[in-house]
């Protein structure tokens, strides 16, 4: 008997992210693309737009202008929303009430305290009680299943994931116990990762051979970090993060230092392989081996590595993640996958 396919949709679609998901979503084995929305881009045949999919898509398919009540009332069964924040509430909050499932990628459902939504969002939160609801997921963290029957799931920003992949599982072991300002994080992200938009700052001539921090020293995604952190490390962690704009399309790549407080590379690595141990998209490159952005650009996989300084007493990781993949679209199908009891790896590779 042929399998019933899933229906899905995206709104906001004609981004980095959202085209991405369209792609991965269009080959996807048990879903069905029913519906692709773009305000902007309402009524035009999505592969003319974005033609690097001619010969994935059915031609026929056009971009729609759905608004939250027209997508509620459609008989999609889960909706990928990758859209701003504040805007994605729009759209979650009659998604959700319509018993639809919804993976949102903006930062609307990443916060457990909301003091801190106002704190780095600058107004309150759009929907409290709606964020009580959600659940934020990167799957290879999760400690148990509830998550998989949740209507609501936030998925994590791009930064965030490439830290705490490799982080959470030694701050659950106890391997880490970072003092205030002692945990440094450096970021460098490819220039998708600040959307698709005309701004001199992210023009070719202006970031080739060119890099650059920036938000220091209250970038947004400190908020997600720490509270994730937190609640791995059962007690407060602050951290330093600076993120940076790279001369590359898509990637991250994060080093982060630690005081190493006698653990071993060989504890850490026992941890990782404790913790991802038949996880598909994770690997663990043996220490002094370190990872590079190339070899995972266009996959839904982190690569991590470790070192000790003894020198400085300090330990450092470094790890790589695409951040439209691994860091957006590609973990959100991930999650899907899982939710719905389908092979991790379907659509991803």
């Amino acid at each position: 008997m042929k399998e019933q396919l899933t229906k899905v949709g995206i709104v906001g679609a004609s981004g980095y992210t959202g085209e991405e998901l369209v792609r991965v979503l269009a080959q996807h084995p048990h879903v069905k693309l029913a519906q692709v929305c773009s305000r902007s881009l309402a009524g035009k045949f999505v592969v003319d737009e974005l033609p690097r999919l001619r010969g994935i898509l059915d031609a026929s398919l056009t971009f729609t202008a759905s608004s939250p009540a027209d997508c509620a009332a459609s008989d999609v069964d889960v909706w990928f929303l990758a859209l701003p924040h504040g805007v994605a509430t729009e759209y979650a909050q009659p998604l959700v009430a319509a018993g639809k499932r919804v993976l949102d990628l903006s930062a609307d459902f990443r916060l457990r305290d909301l003091a801190n939504y106002k704190k780095y969002y600058g107004h309150d939160h759009p929907a409290p009680a709606l964020a009580a609801q959600a659940h934020y997921v990167i799957p290879e963290l999760q400690l148990d299943d509830a998550w998989k029957k949740a209507k609501l799931i936030a998925c994590p920003g791009c930064y965030p994931t490439s830290i705490q992949v490799p982080l959470v599982p030694l701050l659950r072991a106890g391997l880490i116990k970072p003092e205030p300002g002692r945990l440094v994080i450096n970021s460098s992200s490819g220039v998708s990762g600040a959307g698709k938009k005309a701004d001199i700052h992210f023009l070719f001539s202006e970031r080739e051979g060119s890099i650059k921090a920036y938000g220091i020293p209250q970038h947004r995604h400190i908020a997600e970090i720490e509270e994730a952190f937190t609640a791995a490390a059962g007690q407060p962690v602050l951290i330093q993060f600076n993120p940076h704009l790279a001369p590359m399309h898509r990637g991250i790549a994060s080093t982060i230092v630690v005081p190493a407080q006698g653990t071993t590379i060989a504890q850490v690595e026992d941890c990782w392989q404790k913790a991802y141990a038949g996880r598909p998209f994770v690997t663990i490159l043996k220490s002094g081996d370190f990872p590079d952005t190339a070899h995972v650009a266009h996959t839904n996989r982190v690569a991590m590595s470790a070192v000790v300084d003894t020198r400085t007493g300090n330990l450092i990781i470094t790890s790589v993640i695409d951040n439209l993949l691994k860091g957006a679209g590609g973990q959100a199908i991930q999650a899907l996958n899982l939710m719905m009891g389908w092979k991790e790896t379907a659509g991803l590779r």
